[in-house]
């Protein structure tokens, strides 16, 4: 007995992050509906390449096996959004193409124009943090986001075992 705490039987962990990931759904949803991102909005989604459900080109797999990050900006469309996943289609390398993401891939998203950020667990291991990567390079912008931190909802519950 570390901290007399005793362990949890409640798996409150993972119903906070279905709960967040509902809201990256929620603000996906409003921006389909409305036709598009208003004012300087924008968002870097960062998601696993290997998850299931997510279904994007094989060539995009082959780039980034583990993880990459999307820009939702000003080249996107069909944005699609149900309860589970989103699919949007985006352009990397002047290729067209058309991605599927569950909200249960997500391990990030941002929107630096109002420094709002969430991070989600990748793994069953809290304590296996996400593998280092570079974004892809889909034509979008190039901003860096902010660090300031000012807005970032991080959630890591730690398991005894």
């Amino acid at each position: 007995m570390t901290d007399g705490l005793p362990d949890s039987l409640i798996p409150y962990d993972e119903i906070v992050q279905e709960a967040l990931r509902a809201v990256v759904g929620r603000v996906l949803g409003t921006i389909a509906e409305s036709g598009g991102l208003p004012g300087e909005h924008h968002f870097y989604i960062t998601f696993k390449t290997q998850a299931p459900g997510v279904d994007i080109p094989q060539r995009l797999i082959e780039r980034f096996p583990d993880e990459m990050t999307i820009v939702l900006q000003n080249r996107y469309w069909d944005l699609l959004v149900d309860e589970r996943k989103f699919s949007v289609g985006l352009s990397f390398n002047q290729v067209p193409s058309k991605l599927v993401i569950p909200y249960s891939a997500i391990t990030g998203f941002h929107d630096p124009a109002v420094n709002f950020e969430l991070r989600f667990q990748a793994t069953e291991d809290p304590d296996d943090g996400p593998e280092p990567h570079d974004e892809a390079e889909n034509d979008g912008p190039t901003a860096t986001p902010a660090a300031d931190g000012s807005n970032v909802v991080s959630v890591d519950f730690k398991r005894k075992k």
